[in-house]
């Protein structure tokens, strides 16, 4: 599953699972766009001081102006966009509560963020993919649309909207040597998510572990080699297709 010789976009890759795909992503072979409405310069630093080449690129996905910057600065820095992961999402400041107490600003903020942002930086590097006759989308969504969990029910809703778009876009782009995927975690203990969480995510993880057939925590690293599949060589023939890594937790 070499990436040697691409360039890969990650949104929201300055932390949390974010950091652990561009690390991982760097050390397959690519070239790592690090973008982020944080600062990404610690994360491009430790893909540099182990081998690897890669850029940070402050943007907001859910802006158009800057995605547009992000996408046209990457491809003036390295020639190419081989991949993108859409990663970035809003999920640590949510309002946990039920459907009715969720405002509309609230549910808006969490749209702008997972689909509009996932729909935004896909649409910007459409061009550059199909001019090559080649790349790869990897869309990061959940298991818990497929749950029907409800609570919070803007995020659910939000990461099955983005497994449609999933579809859509493979559909529309596949004539053009573009494969789009997604891959769906469990509640996933990223250092991020954890501290962010605290008690809450322990009572979360607690409640997850039961549900699945391996019984354990889920661990950042256990997403790294769907997500470096559907990005390599080795998925040219695949797309449209959510690939759940839970853990067992939901089989269809």
């Amino acid at each position: 599953m070499t990436l040697e010789g691409k360039t890969v976009i990650v949104t929201g890759g300055a932390r949390g699972l974010g950091r652990v795909f561009s690390t991982a992503i760097s050390a397959a072979g690519a070239k790592v766009v690090v973008c982020d409405i944080r600062d990404g310069e610690e994360t491009v630093e430790e893909i540099r001081a182990a081998g690897g080449g890669g850029i940070f690129i402050r943007a907001d996905v859910s802006d158009e102006d800057s995605v547009n910057a992000l996408v046209n600065r990457a491809h003036d820095t390295y020639g190419r966009i081989d991949g993108l992961v859409n990663n970035a999402a809003r999920v640590f400041d949510l309002n946990w509560g039920g459907f009715n107490e969720i405002t509309p600003d609230d549910w808006d903020a969490v749209m702008a963020v997972n689909v509009r942002g996932s729909w935004l930086v896909s649409r910007a590097v459409y061009p550059y993919m199909k001019e090559q006759g080649s790349g790869k989308i990897v869309n990061l969504v959940s298991g818990v649309p497929f749950k029907g969990l409800p609570a919070p029910a803007h995020y659910t809703v939000s990461k099955g909207a983005v497994v449609t778009l999933t579809r859509v876009l493979a559909r529309s782009m596949g004539k053009d040597g573009i494969c789009v995927n997604a891959v769906g975690p469990g509640l996933t203990r990223s250092d991020s998510l954890a501290a962010a969480r605290g008690r809450k995510f322990e009572e979360g993880e607690t409640l997850q572990i039961p549900t699945r057939a391996i019984p354990r925590g889920e661990m950042p690293e256990d997403l790294v080699g769907a997500m470096l599949f559907f990005l390599s060589d080795g998925a040219d023939f695949i797309t449209g297709q959510t690939l759940l890594v839970d853990g067992g937790s939901y089989m269809k």
